[in-house]
């Protein structure tokens, strides 16, 4: 009787350790499964953004070079019609970020400034220029300059950048939803994201 009883007490401890086994590997495994899942999602969003304006731009350039004074002036001047691309995009590729597979929480460390890019097209009309004070290289450098300048504060009063903080919003908000899903936490510096609403706060914080 007694063998019969140290043989039950073997086989049922032999059952619940192969039992525990069988759990780890099957949390591992799920543990696993989720963290490919979130890396694949991570991996997906890691694009370029970009949010695409046009504007015109009409300026007037003009200069005066005295030649004997103030009497005798040497003029030069030119209207010049911009049509530009102006380009707002965050390069999602740079993304920095941790993850803890022991306390299921994704840590975003880093999310790259939004760039800015204007390519202009430039027509001159209307030049004009006196013998004594022709046109050279950096007067159309001015022009250059002094339009970029124009345009760069017409891109920055416009709906551009709350369009571009839309979309780094909708992104990253697939990475909340699915790690919220999975039972994941994600993080951002020291804050947690735990609503669409903090991703929206985050999506301003970056844009100013």
């Amino acid at each position: 009787m007694k063998k019969v009883l140290v043989g039950a007490i073997i086989a049922l401890a032999s059952v619940l350790i192969y039992k525990s086994c069988a759990d780890d590997r099957a949390q591992q495994s799920i543990l696993k499964e989720n963290t490919m899942l979130i890396q694949q999602e991570l991996k997906q969003v890691s694009k370029l953004i970009v949010t695409e304006g046009h504007f015109v731009e009409v300026y007037n350039y003009a200069d005066s070079k005295e030649l004997f004074g103030a009497l005798v002036t040497a003029d030069k001047k030119a209207l010049v019609v911009v049509n530009a691309e102006a380009t707002i995009s965050y390069d999602l590729s740079q993304i920095e970020y941790e993850m803890d597979e022991a306390q299921k929480t994704i840590h975003i460390k880093v999310i790259p400034e939004p760039e800015i890019k204007i390519n202009p097209d430039f027509e001159y009309y209307d030049v004009t220029a006196d013998y004594f004070n022709p046109f050279k290289a950096e007067d159309y450098n001015a022009i250059k300059q002094n339009v970029t300048t124009s345009l760069l504060k017409k891109v920055n009063a416009s709906s551009l950048k709350s369009n571009a903080e839309n979309r780094l919003i909708s992104e990253l908000s697939r990475i909340y939803v699915l790690t919220n899903t999975l039972g994941w936490t994600l993080t951002y510096g020291q804050e947690k994201i735990d609503s669409a609403k903090a991703l929206e706060t985050m999506g301003k914080t970056l844009i100013d």
